[in-house]
């Protein structure tokens, strides 16, 4: 089963699409604590400096950031024996592993090189396994319904990742940072490499369907002719920033709008439970109306739901819980179906250039969701304190200014985003053309 290389035409079986997926599970989980965890335990628990640690954060993240293209071009044009996406992955996870033990159990005289240096590592190799990661789940199944089982098998897993690393400092560390960090990176070290080892064997290599190799100009200039793939990453990072909005002030909103700070883990663990129970709905709805319309469908609900949130107060519990509920079922969407459209944009590129090129694709994607996050960071934060937002301080305009950036303006967004994906080309027959082309060769 491991040694050849996956037909396009061939239906994947459930235990091997899980299989294939299980390495998302880690993956994840070594994510949340990079974001929420690292940035107080550097400072608090080993006494470095805030804004030097924000500044070596910020370095990571722009390295992480670049190297992004540079391993999906390098994941696309490498060919070992192995298979040029198994072999990324047996490569990098290891080393992802060994690399997030040593960020995440740091010794008590750590200081900021040692945080920049482990820091740059995990970012790397993370980056050296997540890139041809999703390229082969986007090559391993060919069909336009398949894909969505795909992807939501790897995002639910995602999500279940997330969900774990938040849980673990509460549930098995007692609050206490530094413990719970040394829990997860050790979870990771284990059921990383072991993960990543029974997809490598027990999972094929997709077959590439190249006919010849691109020059870095021509293949660009085969991307700015692929339009379905520029409406598409449009769309995705527009709602990618509409969503950012409300992940970035959460806390906020729970702490000063609902008043009840203490809520804050139960709700955002209840909205992305919700996320996971969601994904089922979407991927079902996919079938009869097309991914970009169940899509579509998901983020107008979305904005219908987001509406009402400006109408919220001190102590409205349930209301709160039940958008939490209803907003969480919606952001499964989010979850499947923009990566399983992605797969299918590829196909575009795929024929016109005589190249499968996946691995740039979806490390450009991975690019759009990193500046997406980074701008809704940048916008909202300054924008709270131009209307004279102050946490803890009950100020009518600046409450109003929290409620409005937290669901109003993702509103707007999504509602552009769902103006370029309603009508999009690309459903299931200008799909299968596409497949068509690319298997006569």
């Amino acid at each position: 089963m491991s040694g050849h290389a996956a037909s396009g035409r061939d239906r994947q079986t459930l235990s091997r699409l899980i299989l294939y997926a299980l390495p998302a599970l880690p993956l994840a989980t070594l994510q949340f604590p990079l974001f929420i965890l690292i940035p107080t335990y550097y400072a608090d628990g080993l006494g470095l400096s805030l804004a030097a640690v924000g500044t070596a954060l910020l370095a990571v993240r722009i390295v992480d950031a670049v190297s992004d293209p540079l391993v999906g071009v390098a994941a696309d044009r490498w060919r070992p024996r192995l298979g040029r996406r198994r072999m990324w992955l047996a490569l990098s996870a290891p080393a992802t592993a060994l690399a997030c033990y040593f960020l995440f159990v740091p010794p008590d005289d750590a200081g900021i090189a040692y945080l920049v240096g482990w820091g740059i590592a995990v970012s790397l190799t993370s980056t050296a396994a997540l890139v041809p990661f999703n390229a082969w789940g986007a090559e391993l199944e060919t069909d336009y319904h398949g894909r969505s089982r795909v992807a939501a098998l790897r995002e639910g897993l995602i999500v279940a990742g997330t969900l774990l690393a938040a849980g673990v400092p509460a549930i098995l560390a007692g609050g206490d940072q530094g413990l719970a960090l040394s829990w997860i990176a050790v979870g990771v070290l284990i059921a990383l490499p072991v993960t990543a080892l029974l997809a490598v064997i027990f999972v094929p290599e997709p077959e590439d369907r190249s006919r010849r190799s691109v020059s870095l100009r021509e293949g660009l200039g085969h991307i700015r002719r692929n339009k379905p793939f520029l409406r598409l990453v449009a769309a995705f990072a527009i709602n990618g920033l509409a969503n950012g909005f409300p992940a970035t002030l959460f806390l906020l909103f729970v702490a000063n709008v609902i008043g009840k700070p203490d809520l804050q883990g139960p709700f955002l663990f209840l909205y992305f439970l919700c996320g996971i129970a969601g994904i089922p709905l979407w991927v079902r709805l996919s079938r009869t109306r097309g991914k970009h319309r169940a899509w579509s469908v998901a983020m107008i609900a979305a904005c219908a739901i987001f509406a009402f949130v400006p109408a919220l107060g001190t102590g409205d519990i349930v209301a709160f819980g039940a958008i939490c509920v209803l907003t969480g079922l919606a952001v499964g969407a989010d979850l499947v179906l923009p990566a399983a459209i992605q797969a299918d944009v590829v196909d575009i590129d795929t024929a016109s250039s005589g190249s499968q090129r996946t691995g740039l694709y979806f490390a450009l994607w991975g690019l759009a969701t990193k500046l997406a996050l980074a701008a809704a960071v940048g916008i909202a934060f300054p924008l709270l304190q131009a209307f004279g937002f102050t946490p803890g301080a009950h100020d009518g305009e600046g409450l109003l200014a929290l409620a409005i950036l937290y669901a109003w303006v993702p509103i707007g967004l999504k509602l552009a985003a769902i103006a370029l994906m309603w009508n999009f080309p690309l459903d299931a027959v200008a799909h299968a053309s596409a497949r068509a082309e690319i298997e006569a060769g």
